[in-house]
């Protein structure tokens, strides 16, 4: 037993350079192992070994040269310290919350993301999302489903989203494409952000109460960070009022879940489209019942066409460090915290 632990622990017989994976990303359990394949770099699977990850670590520090991790993989600064020959993080995903970015910068460690691959995935999810929510799609699909027409009528109308007004919080890559759709559905859009975009035509409001007094739907596109843990809570949800919709697909505790969940039980806001949750893959058991709340499991940016562009970006990203040549998706660590708009 202990021979075969030994044997698990060691990295591959070459001369190829190692990337660390810590955990899996959601993409090898999709397309295999083998999904990321290079010629000119190997991987060191972390969670394939039946060693502690300290000691795993501790064993092949001085090999580690990058590592390759997902939105649930966190790289903290103790992971970090223990790799000397640290050179690079990347990160499949397109937030970049779960790397300890100050660390990296501490370390000069070049960091590289997913950069904008799933903006338009992104924003195609949250426009169909408000539309499900607004027109009543899925609970009209299960009310079919169930029989109830037949024997209960027509279902409740639901409510146009042409004209509405639409607040976006975080207007970067994904929030722009999601601006870009409401468009053409004749929506007056706006937004809040770090600061004002000059070269953008929607109102622009420094505060997100006055924003969401000020809207129809709230789509949250921002990235998660310190300033933005829960910055939707019960004020927010409050100023949205009874005939507002909101709809995630950034990051799960941008909104506060409790307060979310509690407004929409006692109907304070209209509806709401998630896509991501609090603590993943756990879902507030009360919004399973509930018809003006529509669900997906964390999948707005999945597409497989999108899939295989990040498949190009992040091997394109280790054959460039590893030949010294300028990295495809850098992420800017001079700029901390990051938020998406």
């Amino acid at each position: 037993m202990a021979v075969a632990a030994e044997n698990q622990s060691q990295p591959p017989q070459n001369d190829l350079p190692y990337v660390l994976i810590l955990t899996p990303p959601a993409a090898f359990s999709i397309f295999g192992d083998h999904f990321f394949h290079s010629p000119k770099f190997q991987f060191l699977k972390a969670f394939e070994s039946p060693l502690p990850l300290s000691q795993f670590l501790l064993t092949h520090a001085q090999s580690v040269q990058a590592i390759l991790t997902s939105a649930s993989g966190s790289v903290t600064a103790d992971t970090i310290r223990l790799l000397p020959h640290l050179g690079l993080v990347v990160t499949t995903s397109q937030g970049i919350n779960h790397i300890d970015l100050s660390e990296c910068r501490r370390r000069g460690i070049a960091v590289a993301g997913a950069g904008t691959i799933f903006s338009t995935d992104c924003a195609d999810s949250a426009v169909g999302l408000l539309l499900d929510v607004l027109r009543k799609v899925s609970a009209a699909n299960r009310y079919v489903k169930q029989g109830l027409w037949s024997s209960q009528g027509n279902y409740p109308l639901g409510n146009k989203l042409g004209d509405k007004q639409v607040g976006i919080v975080g207007l970067g890559s994904i929030g722009t494409e999601v601006a870009k759709r409401l468009e053409a559905f004749r929506c007056s859009i706006s937004y809040n952000s770090r600061s004002k975009k000059p070269s953008v035509p929607y109102t622009f409001y420094p505060n997100v109460v006055e924003l969401a007094v000020n809207c129809d739907a709230l789509i949250i596109c921002c990235a998660l960070t310190n300033e933005t843990h829960h910055l939707i809570g019960k004020e927010v949800l409050s100023a949205l009022g009874k005939d507002g919709v909101i709809i995630n697909i950034a990051r799960g505790p941008v909104i506060d879940e409790k307060e979310l969940v509690q407004c929409l039980i006692k109907r304070e806001i209209r509806g709401a489209g998630l896509d991501v949750f609090e603590h993943e893959p756990d879902v507030p058991v009360e919004l399973l019942a509930l018809d003006n709340v529509v669900m997906s499991p964390h999948n707005a940016v999945c597409t497989t066409e999108s899939l295989e562009e990040l498949r190009k970006t992040v091997v394109g990203n280790f054959e460039a460090f590893f030949s010294n040549e300028p990295l495809l998706t850098p992420v800017p660590l001079d700029d901390l915290p990051h938020l998406s708009g």
